[in-house]
């Protein structure tokens, strides 16, 4: 079996990451008979400040063929982020119908959570956050720029394609999980979008008679992140919430640097996409210091969805055996002071036998 996979480091520390990380996994993979072969793209911030664009209008038809796409990170402090975003991530997420963002918080055995009384495997959840629409739709717009009565409007869209799209894969992995999903919504005050949100679950639910459905709004879904999150299992939640509640889910597990995510569609007529959640990160860009665990992990959840579940099981078991060695490398995110080439070579040795 072979793959080709489509490589976009992007800005900041997302070019040290995965270059770090690229080689482990195509090594990892050769180790199983599986051949990958990856071809670079140098679109993003540098780009577009030099061009004008982050990615060339025909970026799409040069991803269209590949088999997936590992996504390093997008952001730069002299381009604004609503530029960024727009420029590379949400054309390819909208483009590719990307409908499913997964991001799964797991609490390593060595690592520490920031919550008291939490130790190796006591947190361990997955949020399905819609991926392309809700906040992401760019419906709006400002009148009367820097007059007094300036008005500015956005509007939040949902349909019903998208939202099943990712409700109902979350409803699937609830009952292959633990048969419990949590909907989080806010349809006290959006009577609109969140209780027809509320409707296509409720629906949905009917499918899945082994599921116990639970449901919360935003506000009360951030605080029993905080005070139980042993207690959930799959969440499910609009784009701007599970965006906020993934962030919540990554620092409780111990730390951004440790939290993969996924940009799935879910019909496969388009390639996937893999990504770290922690963002390029500016502040330690050159340092040689980023933690390049989000991205292994990213690549556990590429391979898993690939169908390659031997790759996927070596890459998470070696990174569960390295955070629970005391005399691993670590980087100072989680406690230690290991340099990301450290850190990947330990994984390697790891792995690659």
């Amino acid at each position: 079996m072979s793959y080709d996979i489509a490589v976009i480091p992007g800005d900041g520390i997302g070019n040290e990451v995965v270059e770090a990380v690229e080689p482990l996994l195509v090594d990892t993979a050769a180790t199983h008979g599986v051949d990958v072969e990856t071809t670079w793209f140098d679109w993003g911030s540098e780009r577009y400040l030099d061009e004008g664009a982050l990615m060339p209008d025909d970026g799409l038809d040069q991803l269209e063929s590949f088999d997936a796409i590992l996504l390093g990170a997008v952001g730069h402090p002299d381009v604004p982020d609503h530029i960024t975003l727009r420029g590379l991530r949400l054309p390819i997420t909208k483009g590719f119908d990307q409908h499913v963002c997964k991001r799964p918080s797991y609490l390593f055995e060595g690592v520490d959570s920031p919550l008291r009384g939490y130790s190796g495997g006591d947190i361990d959840f997955v949020v399905y956050r819609q991926n392309t629409e809700g906040e992401y739709a760019d419906v709006g717009g400002r009148e009367h720029r820097g007059f007094e009565n300036e008005v500015a409007v956005q509007a939040s869209v949902f349909t019903r394609e998208a939202t099943e799209a990712v409700v109902r894969p979350a409803f699937e992995a609830a009952s292959e999980r633990s048969g419990k999903l949590t909907n989080v919504t806010k349809s006290n005050a959006q009577a609109h979008s969140m209780v027809f949100w509320d409707d296509i679950v409720e629906e949905v639910s009917a499918e899945y008679p082994d599921v116990d459905v639970e449901r919360l709004l935003v506000d009360a879904a951030s605080m029993d992140f905080v005070r139980r999150p042993d207690e959930f299992d799959v969440v499910v939640a609009s784009n701007l919430f599970g965006d906020i509640l993934t962030d919540i889910g990554g620092i409780i597990s111990g730390s951004l640097g440790l939290a993969p995510s996924t940009n799935i569609n879910p019909k496969g007529t388009y390639p996937s996409m893999f990504e770290p959640v922690h963002g390029s990160a500016f502040d330690i860009m050159g340092e040689g210091i980023a933690n390049p665990l989000a991205t292994v992990l990213s690549g556990e959840l590429m391979f898993e969805h690939l169908g390659e579940e031997a790759i996927a099981s070596a890459l998470h078991d070696a990174v569960a055996a390295q955070l629970a060695d005391p005399d691993a490398p670590r980087t100072a995110d989680i406690g230690g002071s290991a340099t990301t080439v450290a850190v990947t070579d330990d994984l390697t040795d790891r792995l690659v036998e």
